[in-house]
């Protein structure tokens, strides 16, 4: 399975940012898929996460009530909605999916650099 983020940029504080990430291969296999983020000098971080028929969603405190994580199955793309940005959200942005072919394998994009000015 490949992932390619996009969507990411420079924006100002209480702006909006769509994220996408674009899965290849053997898509058949995803289980769930997510949004993970890692600012200099921190560990990486769950942002929201969601099943393969987007029946369930699970979001870090953080980001409640601003972020939606969302997938267009047919598209084989997830998207991450971002709103009410704030500095603290600056990061760069992963595309993580949680895949189950005879094994089971996790599958990480390359990032997308999200920068928040105040």
């Amino acid at each position: 399975v490949q992932l390619v983020e996009s969507g990411g940029g420079l924006v100002q504080a209480g702006g909006s940012l769509r994220l996408s990430c674009a899965a290849s291969g053997s898509t058949f296999g995803i289980i769930t898929m997510g949004w993970y983020r890692q600012a200099p000098g921190k560990q990486r971080e769950l942002v929201a996460t969601i099943t393969s028929g987007g029946g369930s969603t699970n979001y870090a405190d953080s980001v409640k009530g601003r972020f939606t994580i969302s997938r267009d199955n047919a598209k084989n793309t997830m998207y991450l909605q971002m709103n009410s940005l704030k500095p603290e959200d600056t990061a760069v942005y992963y595309c993580n999916a949680d895949v189950m072919i005879v094994i089971r394998r996790n599958y990480w994009g390359q990032g997308t650099q999200v920068t928040v000015s105040s």
